[in-house]
């Protein structure tokens, strides 16, 4: 496995400083979260930045995955809309655009994951036309990027529509496409009451393309300092290790920008501890 870090915890920092910082602590493996302050998807200069961000990762020996979760990118006012579930066509649209948009540029890159999740309604509605309505994104999503090169990695996230693993398989065996695979965040396991983890890695293994890891404590979704939640650590990396996992595996610790540096530093040493 490649331990890695998101972007998205260095929210204060120059990406480039980021990047370099990230490299320099012994991480392999960068979940790049596409934001104002790292990417700016639609700026006239995207293209041009990634191939040059890209450059910087290839230099670093950092493998690259491509994260879409910023907040206020799309809407300054709601964070995390429009969704692949929002009433209008339009918002639906602004959605998938930028998640195409996001694998092109990731692409450039030099990436070939792709990482989302469902986001949550703006109406209410039966519970039908939710599934209704992310079935139809995710196979759209799915078809457009089949000859990409780059796969998808659908995370279920606490607090959205598809917010855990029963719910995910569901939304797979509808798509049925060979590009579309799981990003698998072991502190929402805990959060959901999905532990233990490795049922999950038995079942999931072939498509696992992504990673997210922190501690958390069961039924309260923020996100920790290993040994600051309930999670089983030692299961954890024993549970990969036993399925011989080789993708990135992503410390994703938005809300210690402010410490950047020290908490990457820590999460990195603790990993040593465990072997990876």
């Amino acid at each position: 496995m490649l331990p890695g870090y998101n972007t998205n915890g260095f929210a204060h920092h120059k990406i480039e400083d980021a990047l370099k910082i990230i490299a320099e602590l012994g991480y392999r493996s960068i979940a790049f979260t596409l934001d104002y302050n790292t990417l700016e998807p639609f700026a006239a200069n995207a293209i041009a930045r990634a191939r040059e961000l890209g450059k910087i990762a290839q230099d670093l020996q950092l493998n690259l995955v491509i994260e879409t979760g910023a907040r206020f990118l799309l809407d300054p006012r709601r964070k995390h809309q429009p969704t692949l579930i929002s009433k209008q066509s339009s918002d639906r649209k602004k959605r998938a655009d930028f998640l195409l948009r996001c694998a092109e540029l990731g692409l450039e890159m030099g990436s070939n994951t792709l990482s989302f999740w469902s986001g949550k309604p703006d109406f209410e509605a039966a519970e039908d036309s939710y599934w209704e309505l992310i079935i139809e994104q995710c196979v759209l999503i799915s078809r457009q990027m089949e000859n990409s090169g780059m796969k998808i990695a659908f995370e279920p996230e606490p607090g959205m529509f598809i917010d855990t693993m029963g719910k995910f398989e569901h939304l797979h065996k509808a798509i049925s496409h060979s590009k579309f695979g799981l990003t698998l965040d072991i502190g929402h396991l805990e959060c959901m009451n999905e532990m233990p983890l490795l049922p999950h890695l038995d079942k999931w293994g072939s498509v696992l393309w992504n990673i997210h890891l922190e501690d958390m404590r069961l039924g309260v979704h923020d996100h920790l300092l290993p040994g600051e939640g309930s999670i089983d650590f030692a299961k954890v990396f024993e549970g990969l290790n036993k399925i011989k996992y080789e993708g990135g595996l992503h410390w994703e610790l938005s809300r210690h920008s402010h410490d950047a540096v020290e908490t990457a530093r820590k999460c990195r040493q603790f990993m040593q501890k465990q072997g990876c």
